[in-house]
């Protein structure tokens, strides 16, 4: 799961350059010591300013938790995020929603955010957008789905399909959004749970735990999309989706199983860098 740091473009006062920046979020290991997943995380803090002196950019410390995970951004002014991560009391409880809000703007130059409600059913991150919900291209998102009315996760998703059929983007925009159902609930089994060394602080992986798998938790690189697969019967639909999405693409999904049980998936063990 990305931690709080993230690679962003920023253009400089001529306009005619655009130069990278890293953003240097405050992390507490996805809640702290109120539902964190484990401690101590001051070393995994540190990443952020390591990871820009090795790529030699300027770095910008906003003292907000945030993990790259819990936004979405299309690039043109708009981002998407979840009310169940960014307003959770385990993040930032001295903020309230338009401080959150102002952040952002601030630090990441976007000016319309959309509120969903939650991430995907049981997502140990306090629902991360990057689960649940993501943009395709400006004007385009892409939705995690049931058709199980039965499973929890189909009030989640019904939700936030109504959030964003009223929303409108920076531009002015209605989304276009299209549902990309879910593979069926995958849990841990016993041989996996018995893999999982269980140590002091950190949440443990037991026998039966529904893990929140998605399609939506894919990875967009030049010329290509890395989908997680699960060996679930609705991974060729969902890899198929994703490829008319993506037509300029490639589309390749590869199996997320074991990431899954580390929790997270593809895009949370990832973070693309912006061409600067």
């Amino acid at each position: 799961m990305t931690r709080g740091c993230a690679i962003a473009a920023r253009r400089s006062l001529s306009t005619t350059q655009v130069k990278c920046a890293s953003l240097d979020w405050d992390f507490n290991a996805w809640g702290g010591l109120d539902g964190g997943l484990y401690f101590p995380w001051d070393q995994d803090d540190l990443v952020p300013q390591k990871v820009a002196e090795i790529e030699g950019v300027d770095r910008y410390k906003a003292s907000l938790v945030l993990e790259g995970g819990s936004i979405h951004v299309d690039g043109e002014g708009t981002l998407m995020t979840t009310q169940e991560c960014l307003l959770n009391p385990n993040r930032n409880p001295h903020l309230r929603q338009e401080e959150i809000e102002a952040y952002l703007k601030t630090y990441l130059n976007v000016e319309t955010i959309i509120w969903l409600e939650r991430g995907v059913h049981n997502d140990e991150t306090s629902g991360h957008v990057d689960n649940i919900c993501c943009f395709i291209r400006p004007g385009v998102v892409a939705l995690t789905w049931t058709d199980d009315v039965n499973d929890p996760q189909y009030e989640i998703s019904m939700e936030n399909y109504a959030i964003l059929q009223n929303a409108v983007d920076a531009r002015g925009r209605k989304l276009e959004i299209h549902k990309i159902h879910q593979p069926n609930p995958v849990l841990i089994t016993a041989e996996e749970a018995a893999g999982v060394d269980s140590v002091d602080g950190t949440l443990p992986r037991e026998e039966g735990d529904r893990m929140a798998a998605s399609y939506i938790n894919f990875l967009i690189t030049n010329g290509g999309v890395i989908m997680p697969a699960f060996d679930d019967p609705h991974d060729s639909l969902a890899l198929g989706q994703l490829q008319s999405l993506f037509p300029e693409r490639v589309v390749v999904g590869v199996p997320a199983r074991e990431i899954l049980l580390g929790g997270g998936n593809i895009h949370c063990i990832t973070q693309q860098q912006p061409r600067g």
